[in-house]
């Protein structure tokens, strides 16, 4: 049996394999006419830039599972097979297990430190990682629509990876793994497996809204159902009750993923013809 041992390992191929990958807009993005958020290196979710649509929907067969998507910053834990664990960004690991000094960017390992001590102890295996949402604080100008108060964060989990393959994997040049990665390779949990596993580590999912059979085609009426289903966060850290990111949309095996954001929304329909 192959032993693992953080500290031996290639963290350039860990980190690649352990990546959020970017996820499609529900609505194709025109390439010309995308606009990119800036934001810290690293920090920001997969897919950061808002831009205008086109008439081309992601095809979903069955039921589809509608999620809140919360406007913070995309980080992850990362358990590994030999007790210990890795915090990062999207992009970047910040915090090993056991390290005296941590990357205090955006305060992801502030906050989610105790978290990852308190999976580790229940962890036995492979390669699993933990992706959540951290928000509020001074995370993002959207901080303001979840709290009122810049010392305050939240975060929820959205999405798990039990990578129980991790020896082959780590073996894979970097190019191969970002293609396995961007082309959908990692080993998502389902949805009835993230709730038993959220559940036993006593973390909420991002809000979970309803399940559907059919999604609007329409530009204009997908808009219409971001404003019906989703008019306020439900994720808000104190009284506080702003603006939603958007909704994901996810097959309940997950094997089909988008995203359909306000802004890219309320943007493509300004931009047409006759638009106020």
């Amino acid at each position: 049996m192959t032993r693992f041992d953080v500290r031996a390992a290639d963290l350039r191929v860990l980190n690649s394999l352990t990546k959020y990958p970017s996820i499609p807009t529900y609505h194709e993005l025109d390439p010309r006419g995308q606009a990119t958020q800036a934001s810290p290196a690293g920090t920001r979710s997969a897919g950061g830039g808002f831009g205008v649509l086109l008439e081309s929907a992601t095809a979903f067969s069955g039921d589809v599972i509608a999620t809140e998507k919360v406007d913070g910053t995309n980080s992850r834990i990362v358990l590994l097979p030999d007790g210990s664990y890795l915090i990062g960004s999207r992009e970047e690991f910040l915090h090993a297990r056991g390290d005296l000094i941590a990357n205090p960017a955006l305060g992801i390992v502030e906050q989610l430190r105790p978290v990852a001590d308190r999976l580790a102890e229940g962890h036995a295996g492979g390669i699993h990682v933990y992706f959540m949402e951290l928000y509020g604080g001074k995370v993002g100008g959207a901080a303001k629509q979840y709290t009122k108060d810049s010392s305050r964060f939240g975060w929820r989990l959205f999405d798990v990876v039990l990578l129980d393959d991790w020896a082959t994997a780590l073996t894979w040049p970097q190019p191969q793994i970002s293609a396995w990665r961007e082309a959908g390779g990692q080993p998502y949990a389902d949805e009835e497996a993230l709730q038993g596993l959220a559940k036993a580590a006593g973390l909420e999912l991002t809000p979970r809204l309803f399940r559907t059979d059919a999604l609007p085609q329409s530009i204009a009426d997908m808009q219409a159902l971001l404003a019906e289903r989703l008019p306020e966060t439900l994720v808000g850290l104190d009284d506080t009750r702003g603006r939603a990111e958007g909704i994901v949309f996810r097959a309940p095996d997950r094997k089909v993923i988008a995203k359909a954001r306000f802004q890219d929304y309320a943007r493509t329909l300004k931009r047409r013809p006759g638009a106020g």
